[in-house]
């Protein structure tokens, strides 16, 4: 067994440590891949589609923040279709996807409102100066350290994007990155943007 002197340089060897740590964070993003890798062989499931929700669900009770720290959910949304982008910073395809994106936000400024939460554990911290680089100023960044919508849906992995319609409701997801601006995509987006520039049209008219 461990003596005391070999049980206190294993406990205060920061090297160790940190190789530890190093260890433990390789074997978290090899779980993640193999977790999408099984989605992907799932026959009905296909990475980057929309995945309607029949029937549509009540929104999770959670809530995020944005980067001055105010607290946000997603009734805050109501009357606009909501897409919750769930993505991180060590995410490739993640990052992959923020452009077409903030192309489709461009494209639907007052029917639509892109989300984009991040997962990551270090909060603004690791965000902030990361977005910075990226250089995509249409795109309104969120943070959930502590990832409490991921659990609250059953997020599988990153990115996943949850759409919500204009009354809030859950109404599907893309697991995956996803090419936003595709006419394949504008297709299953469609009804719930137009029934969201219907909610629009209805508060102008009652101003």
């Amino acid at each position: 067994m461990f003596g005391p002197g070999a049980l206190g340089a294993r406990v205060f060897d920061p090297g160790g440590l940190g190789r530890f740590l190093t260890s433990l964070g390789t074997v978290a993003l090899a779980l993640l891949v193999a977790g999408w890798a099984a989605v992907a062989a799932e026959p009905d499931v296909k990475l980057g589609e929309f995945i309607p929700a029949s029937p549509p669900q009540p929104a999770p009770e959670v809530s995020f923040t944005d980067l001055s720290g105010n607290w946000v959910a997603v009734a805050d949304f109501k009357g606009k279709l909501l897409l919750l982008n769930l993505w991180a910073t060590w995410c490739q395809p993640c990052l992959k996807e923020m452009p077409s994106l903030e192309k489709l936000q461009a494209a639907h400024p007052d029917n639509l409102a892109v989300a984009a939460v991040s997962e990551d554990r270090g909060g603004k911290g690791v965000v902030e100066p990361f977005i910075a680089k990226l250089g995509l100023d249409k795109l309104k960044i969120y943070l959930d350290p502590k990832s409490a919508v991921g659990h609250a849906v059953s997020v599988r992995g990153l990115p996943t994007t949850l759409v919500f319609d204009a009354e809030g409701r859950l109404v599907g997801r893309v697991e995956g990155a996803a090419e936003w601006d595709s006419e394949k995509m504008a297709a299953a987006l469609k009804p719930f943007l137009s029934e969201a520039e219907g909610e629009a049209k209805l508060k102008r008219a009652e101003r």
